[in-house]
């Protein structure tokens, strides 16, 4: 590893440089590094640096070890699992031990050496005296601010709890507390432009009220959301000065945060309620007796997430005070988890019951040793700035598939921490929202496994209020297509975002027509069993590779990338990295059945 030995000072071009010299070894040999970051070190409240790096030879453990890490970290959990003396499991955590450490031999038979001078985005000085990654901008934000959120969730959650139990409050009760609450919240984070989304909010509660129990409900909700949906982001918010001069004054208080960008979830939450409302005479899609009978916290006596959905809610409970509630609930508006009308207002009245207190805490208490993880990955591992600063064009196949994992990893545990982190606080507030990455990244073999366990509450939320109204499964094939789409404009308008979801799609056909055609094959001794395993198997590697190859077009190389990407892989150099990232994820795609097979059997005991 490369430490940094030396911080001077020194003048270039008039500018203060903060220049560290570092020391490290390579093939044995002792290289020296200088790294030099631009701008003034007084001026700390910079949360972006760039960095310019002169390597002689770069440290290539660096760019594998999180890697090799991370994937041997998943291989090693999976051993604690008991099963039953299969010797065929150790064979394969064998071959995946071996396939893992094998990483850090690729760079000295492939040293990636650079002789010209490049740009890394996004590198800062930490207080330890190490660099660290601060190149997400979504991280870097969350980050910074994480002191202060904390202490003003804390500050909400205490006065509404407080309030919840000495004046006994029921929903609408609550629904006032929190609404005040989030006013105040809001008027903060968007300053006079509050305006807008209270505007916005209200014209699709008096659309609700007015056709809801008609036909055509459902096109007048999709039409109106999708219209303010692409507006927002064309006009990037609006302004007061667009509606007269005498109003421009207001576009002086923007707040601290852009309201469009929040407006999306807010966007599903109105058409959650739109939906939740004109289905609250009609008959849940759950067959509830017969759910209560195989659901294991039901039996129990209490109400797990998917009753408190399905369950409509009374009709008074469609008021325009608990409707502004669930739109700007505090812990949940920034980045959710998404909750559906009917399991919010329900916990209004009676907060949420499956976790204890012990849960929460020790919910909160892993929340922590999480975020240690990755300030461990931002100080030592920059894939994320690589990404970002175009490196990856001067990489090996294998470099660049390992840059892609890093940062698809990166990504998975920040989306992680800032997901967990407003759902804790949701807990602690008595409303229990859905679990997002319910699964580590590494233990999805299939795309639709990768889906649900990414973004779930997103997924149940596409699932009820797209998947099923526009048919389900019987028009699967072409659903598909509609909701990804959907998917990628509801993120952002842009060019790669639509290439990740269209990528996604075409690897998705497939398997969805495997998966069809697999329920239909008749399994009845036991080579038919071993042969079904090893196609599925092999479907499952590639399937992770086609995975990979979106997650890199969409996040790391971009749509223009595609045509390089398959220059770099299908040819004789890239060929057998190809071949042995296959080879791997086969091995991984085998031990996850294992795992699967474990959590059978002690669920059948």
């Amino acid at each position: 590893m490369i430490i940094p030995k030396q911080k001077t000072q020194c003048q270039l071009d008039g500018v203060k440089r903060c220049v560290w010299n570092w020391e490290g070894t390579s093939k044995k040999k002792k290289i020296k590094h200088t790294l030099l970051l631009t701008g003034d070190e007084n001026k700390q409240k910079r949360r972006t640096r760039r960095a310019v790096v002169r390597l002689i030879d770069f440290e290539e453990t660096r760019t594998t070890g999180w890697a090799a890490l991370i994937d041997f970290k998943f291989t090693l959990d999976k051993a604690w699992i008991s099963h039953g003396g299969n010797v065929s499991l150790y064979f394969f955590f064998f071959m995946r031990l071996s396939s893992t450490l094998s990483l850090f031999g690729i760079p000295y038979s492939s040293p990636m050496i650079i002789t010209t001078s490049f740009m890394v985005y996004g590198l800062d000085c930490s207080r330890v005296g190490l660099m660290y990654d601060v190149s997400d901008a979504q991280w870097r934000n969350f980050r910074n601010n994480l002191p202060i959120l904390t202490v003003v969730f804390g500050l909400f959650t205490l006065i509404a709890n407080g309030l919840r139990a000495f004046c006994n409050l029921k929903a609408e009760g609550m629904s006032i507390v929190w609404l005040l609450i989030s006013l105040a919240y809001l008027s903060y984070l968007h300053g006079a432009f509050i305006i807008f989304i209270l505007s916005i909010a209200s014209a699709n509660f008096l659309l609700v009220k007015i056709f809801g129990r008609t036909k055509y409900f459902p096109f007048v909700l999709w039409v109106f959301n999708l219209s303010f949906l692409l507006c927002n982001r064309v006009y990037e918010g609006y302004s007061f000065a667009s509606f007269g001069n005498h109003w421009a004054y207001l576009d002086k208080f923007r707040g601290t945060f852009r309201w469009h960008i929040c407006f999306n979830f807010v966007v599903l939450r109105m058409i959650s309620f739109g939906y939740d409302y004109h289905w609250s005479d009609h008959n849940a899609y759950v067959d509830q007796e017969k759910h209560i009978r195989h659901c294991p916290i039901c039996s129990s006596g209490k109400t797990c997430y998917r009753m408190l959905q399905e369950r409509s809610v009374g009709i008074d409970k469609f008021s325009y005070t608990v409707y502004l509630c669930y739109l700007l609930f505090a812990p949940l508006y920034i980045a959710g988890p998404i909750i559906s009308f009917n399991a919010f207002a329900s916990q209004l009245d009676t907060p949420q019951k499956s976790y204890t207190l012990k849960q929460v805490i020790w919910y909160g208490f892993r929340w922590i040793l999480s975020l240690f993880l990755m300030e461990i990955m931002t100080h030592f591992f920059y894939y994320n700035a690589f990404a970002i600063s175009g490196i990856w064009k001067q990489l090996s196949p294998m470099e660049v598939f390992i840059v892609g994992y890093g940062v698809l990893n990166f990504m998975w545990l920040k989306f992680f921490l800032i997901w967990r982190y407003f759902r804790f606080w949701a807990l602690v507030s008595g409303i229990e929202a859905p679990e997002n990455m319910p699964r580590c990244i590494n233990n999805c073999y299939n795309l639709e496994s990768f889906w649900k366990n990414w973004h779930a509450s997103f997924n149940k939320w596409l699932v009820r209020y797209m998947y099923i109204p526009l048919g389900g499964s019987r028009r699967k094939l072409l659903n598909v297509w509609v909701v990804f789409t959907f998917v990628a404009i509801w993120h952002d308008l842009e060019w790669k975002l639509l290439s990740w979801a269209w990528l996604t799609c075409i690897f998705f056909i497939p398997e969805m027509i495997v998966k069809s055609a697999a329920t239909s094959i008749k399994v009845d001794n036991v080579f038919k069993e071993f042969i079904f395993r090893e196609l599925s198997a092999v479907a499952g590697a590639i399937t992770i590779t086609c995975l990979m190859v979106a997650n890199l077009v969409g996040f790391v190389i971009g749509p223009s990338g595609i045509s390089w990407l398959k220059s770099v892989f299908l040819q004789a150099e890239g060929l057998p990295t190809l071949f042995g990232l296959l080879v791997t994820f086969y091995i991984g795609t085998k031990l996850m059945f294992h795992v699967s097979d474990s959590k059978q059997r002690i669920h059948q005991s």
